[in-house]
């Protein structure tokens, strides 16, 4: 059965029309696992048995007459830090190793209602701090294209699991561009809307005020039908925009002319790769000849986004990370301390890797007494003007482009000895995720080692269709 990088959509009408049923296809899909996982490491656990029973469910519908959603039936994977219920969710790190989720994070559950079909737990940067999966307490996640080089984080494990057609999408999850990040690397589209417009509750939390989930898939169709099935409001996160329902799918469209896109000068200059410079200004000129003008914007440099983002993200980790305190949520060890406290002290000591102390240190630091107006509420002043920077910008064009990534993926071994790799990797997509913009990552093809590049289009808050029509541009006129 040849379904490799079919759309959701073609592999939907082959269901329907019985030319293999959603058990076979499954199957199809748990073969590519079999065939590369162990050089890949794309699955913290293997749901195959779930996986089984849900296809089979969608194959008797199917006989029955009964209508199926889009994604009924079709093999996806999912991020391991979404609850699942009675599966392992882990986040990547061996102190959850024993944590089995008591209840379903509403993305899981909003797929699951659409008859979804999850092959596996994919692997991350232990509780997502990271941009190679290099923190995970299960290995890294190599890069399909090129297996000595990293697949990109934290959402690496799904960027790799759908670019070695081990599932037809996946979610990941994203705080400052871990869902563009890996999808740039790994040579997929990755979109992240607007910070509220997907639920955030039961995903283990990194930064309370920047986490969103996302999608990673092979086209900017199934990033717009899966977002419809999972964007909304939901009465369990109070920070969810309260918009019952979304169609990007349905509205779809490449016929806009006369955009006004916005070229950042600093997300195109010395510190960018001359490879990734010269590919992504190739593709805005394309953009130019289908009637599209270029304006040279001057936002503010990304190295103030590298300093915010340190800072209050590694606060909101701290505040969120006192929670696993390795007897709640799962334990490390039998050893028994004198009192409580010892235990816990132990516990995390021992179950939380050097990247997990080291921001969790940082963020309290960030928030103690004597530092707090120093450090945290300065960087909090600085976002507003992120904000305020971008809503500027916005007033001169329609859409932001830029390279998503400042290289291509690096080698394995890139974080060692380097504690703001993560910051770094991601300080062009920082800036955006602070501000809670809609973005998207677009393959826009690979440099002379094969390796891909992305380029990254954003706009304003709630501006997903325009986002996603201006990458549908890309795809369906530009890069056929």
């Amino acid at each position: 059965m040849n379904t490799k990088y079919q759309t959701i959509e073609s592999l939907h009408k082959e269901l329907i029309a019985r030319s293999f049923t959603a058990v076979e296809l499954l199957n199809s899909y748990l073969e590519n696992v079999d065939a590369r996982e162990s050089e890949l490491n794309c699955f913290v656990s293997q749901t195959r048995e779930q996986a089984l029973e849900a296809a089979t469910k969608v194959d008797s519908m199917i006989e029955s007459g009964r209508e199926i959603s889009l994604v009924g039936g079709i093999p996806a994977a999912l991020k391991d830090n979404f609850n699942w219920i009675g599966t392992k969710t882990t986040a990547s790190s061996k102190i959850l190793d024993n944590y089995v989720s008591p209840y379903n994070a509403t993305v899981t559950q909003r797929l699951l209602d659409a008859n979804a079909v999850f092959v596996g737990k994919t692997n991350m940067d232990a509780f997502a701090h990271g941009s190679s999966t290099e923190t995970s307490d299960y290995g890294v996640t190599a890069n399909p294209y090129n297996t000595q080089r990293v697949s990109g984080g934290s959402s690496g494990g799904s960027a790799a699991a759908v670019a070695a057609n081990m599932s037809v999408y996946a979610i990941g999850s994203e705080t400052a561009g871990s869902v563009r990040g890996p999808a740039a690397w790994c040579g997929l589209y990755g979109f992240a809307p607007t910070y509220g417009r997907n639920s955030r509750y039961g995903v283990v939390a990194m930064g309370s005020s920047l986490d969103r989930p996302g999608v990673l898939a092979n086209c900017v169709e199934d990033c717009a039908l899966v977002t419809d099935i999972i964007a909304g409001k939901d009465s369990h996160d109070a920070t969810t925009i309260p918009v019952e329902k979304v169609e990007y799918r349905k509205a779809l469209s490449a016929d806009h002319t006369g955009l006004k896109i916005g070229i950042p000068k600093q997300f195109l200059d010395e510190r960018i790769d001359p490879q990734v410079s010269a590919r992504v200004r190739e593709m805005l000129a394309e953009y130019e000849k289908l009637g599209a003008t270029l304006v040279d914007i001057d936002l503010l440099d990304p190295k103030y986004a590298v300093a915010v983002y340190t800072i209050v993200c590694r606060s909101e980790v701290s505040s969120n990370l006192a929670r696993i305190d390795g007897i709640r949520y799962g334990h490390v060890s039998e050893k028994k301390a004198e009192s409580v406290l010892d235990q816990i002290a132990y516990n995390r000591g021992e179950g939380f890797g050097n990247e997990a102390k080291q921001r969790s240190m940082t963020g309290a630091y960030a928030l103690s007494a004597g530092y707090y107006d120093a450090y945290y509420k300065k960087a909090q002043k600085v976002r507003t003007l992120i904000i305020q920077d971008f809503a500027n910008a916005f007033k001169q064009v329609d859409v932001i482009i830029g390279p998503t990534m400042p290289t291509v993926a690096p080698e394995q071994g890139v974080t060692k000895n380097n504690p703001l790799f993560g910051e770094l990797a991601d300080m062009l997509t920082e800036s955006s995720a602070l501000a809670g913009l809609p973005c998207i990552s677009v393959p826009v093809g690979v440099n002379n080692e094969n390796l891909p590049i992305g380029m990254q289009i954003f706009g304003p808050q709630f501006a997903e269709q325009l986002v996603l029509d201006t990458a549908y541009i890309y795809q369906t006129r530009i890069a056929k």
